[in-house]
């Protein structure tokens, strides 16, 4: 779909060793590793897992193409390495990228609940007629939403995607990823409140 040197200058990467390699699959969670030799794992640091951590196995599973925001200690003579300043950015950047390259129907859908139910309801009434992207199960999170537009491909006809916040601003965020031309609010209730002040804020 791209190569290692697209993607570089798509994020703002700083490379090393960097060889072109094709990149198909995006990955951010080491255990759902399927396709190693043409996946791109993003490095990505949260409160309670930092996956820099994770590059060495997937290195010996195969992967090739990492996206990293410090340096990694050991021996890997054939990686492509990215370096950003932030590796969750980057993958929002590149899902970003990526969407632009589409002038179809997407249908961004949010709200509190019902979200995933929505969503496959509408998957069923319009596949009859329609090649469907849609989220996978509930990827609807700061990285799960760039992972399912990533699923966007040429014979697309309409895309659906979920997405769900749970700080403020984050929406924004993903807005810039979907893209929505059409926008579905299912409801507003107290799911994540815990991080707003008001529900106005939300």
């Amino acid at each position: 779909m791209y190569s290692t040197l697209e993607i570089a200058s798509f994020i703002g990467a700083s490379t090393e060793g960097l060889k072109g390699r094709e990149i198909d699959w995006l990955l951010t969670d080491s255990r759902s590793l399927c396709y190693p030799e043409s996946t791109l794992f993003f490095a990505i640091k949260t409160d309670v897992g930092n996956g820099h951590l994770y590059i060495a196995d997937l290195y010996q599973r195969g992967v090739r193409a990492f996206v990293v925001s410090e340096k990694v200690e050991g021996d890997f003579p054939e990686a492509d390495f990215l370096f950003v300043q932030n590796t969750l950015f980057a993958l929002q950047s590149l899902a970003a990228q990526h969407r632009s390259r589409f002038d179809i129907p997407i249908i961004g859908i949010t709200g509190s609940n019902g979200k995933t139910v929505v969503k496959e309801w509408l998957y069923q009434l319009l596949a009859p007629n329609f090649t469907i992207t849609r989220s996978p199960r509930s990827y609807n999170s700061q990285t799960g939403v760039p992972l399912s537009v990533w699923g966007l491909s040429q014979n697309t006809e309409v895309g659906i995607f979920e997405a769900a916040i749970s700080q403020p601003h984050e929406m924004a965020a993903l807005e810039r990823i979907i893209k929505p031309t059409i926008g579905i609010f299912t409801c507003l209730g107290g799911a994540h409140q815990e991080n707003f002040s008001t529900f106005e804020e939300k």
